[in-house]
């Protein structure tokens, strides 16, 4: 876990990786909208400065609608760039590589902060209509408006010019979310997609959406830094006998990922859920055992996450051939040092900067 990986021409110091959270921190309207703040880059500095080889950034809308909450950040324009790099330069001076998701919220979006609830905002608490492959509601949030292609067509661009001020930004990994029921997860699966057209039916069509807009970030992006992938592998639907639903299954997610693997993706971020209120199981390994089948099946770099909390089961994951790294979450916003006491834990070195080495 703590040996370093090379994907494409970025080598990164170890396998433990800060996760993409939401913080829900940025203003909500005005021209500070979706500019990172004071609290971002504390926030995001002190895990780099924990050990953590990748610091990846919390999902990032490409435009403004794509925003989960009216306070997520966001990189729709061009005026957003230096905010970033504040961040970008607080991850490196942690020792840390820089990655950002970037992402749509689709149908999930315009709702409060959690702590207050979570509950869909109208526009006069800063919120907007959402939109999705089609007019199907997340289950309590308003229906949202189906995208018309040439709306589909303005998705796509936003993501590649997204990525290009990422990359002005300074970052060296651009992570595409499309996963949790989010814009990309909705046009995938087959119960939230009930399109018609050249993006609905068949699974080559649900998932041309997804793979355009890699085919955007990846034109933008440098050939030797690497762009991940995060999926749902599951709509958690086809593992309960008592739905017959069609959904997003582990299948699908296996053909999905052999053939971003064409368009450019290095590895595969393996998360679960989200796309609809349905029982998820409470064990311990309920997403990791996707994404060791999922590398099992494409022999592709994948990264596991979900309820990892204590080293040496992550050490295990990788030492067993589960997964490539691991994403720690919420152990890690408990502990912005957790990479670097896994180390010390598991007897090897942790990467102190030098600010306090001198002083341990």
């Amino acid at each position: 876990m703590f040996d370093p990986i090379a994907l494409r021409g970025l080598t990164i110091p170890n396998r433990v990786w800060m996760s993409p959270m939401c913080t829900y921190s940025a203003d909500a309207a005005g021209d500070r909208a979706g500019r990172p703040t004071d609290f971002h880059i504390a926030h995001y500095g002190s895990r780099a400065a924990g050990g953590a080889g990748m610091v990846m950034v919390e999902a990032t809308g490409v435009v403004p609608e794509g925003r989960i909450s009216p306070y997520d950040l966001g990189i729709w324009s061009d005026d957003h760039v230096a905010d970033f790099a504040r961040i970008v330069d607080a991850i490196e001076a942690g020792g840390s590589v820089p990655g950002i998701q970037l992402a749509h919220a689709g149908r999930k979006a315009s709702v409060d902060r959690p702590w207050v609830g979570g509950l869909p905002v109208d526009v006069d608490a800063f919120g907007w209509q959402a939109v999705g492959p089609s007019a199907l509601a997340f289950p309590d949030h308003p229906v949202p408006t189906e995208l018309a292609i040439e709306d589909i067509a303005g998705v796509i661009d936003a993501f590649g010019q997204a990525a290009r001020r990422a990359r002005d930004a300074g970052f060296e990994v651009a992570e595409v979310h499309a996963a949790h029921g989010y814009l990309l997860h909705s046009f995938l699966s087959p119960l939230t997609n009930q399109r018609t057209d050249e993006y609905g039916g068949r699974l080559e069509n649900r998932m041309r959406i997804v793979l355009e807009a890699i085919d955007a970030v990846r034109a933008q992006w440098d050939d030797d830094l690497p762009v991940l992938l995060r999926v749902s592998t599951t709509d958690w639907i086809d593992e309960n006998p008592d739905d017959n639903r069609p959904s997003w299954t582990i299948e699908q997610t296996i053909e999905l990922a052999e053939r971003a693997r064409e368009h450019g993706v290095d590895l595969v971020d393996a998360s679960s859920g989200g796309n609809d209120v349905v029982p998820i199981p409470r064990d311990v390994d309920y997403q990791t055992r996707y994404a060791r089948k999922l590398r099992s099946a494409t022999g592709m770099p994948v990264a596991a996450v979900g309820r990892i909390s204590r080293a040496h089961e992550a050490e295990a994951l990788v030492e067993d051939g589960s997964a490539d790294t691991v994403f720690i979450g919420r152990a890690m916003l408990r502990d912005p040092s957790w990479a670097n006491n896994a180390a010390d834990a598991l007897g090897a070195s942790p990467r102190y900067i030098e600010q306090y080495d001198y002083a341990l």
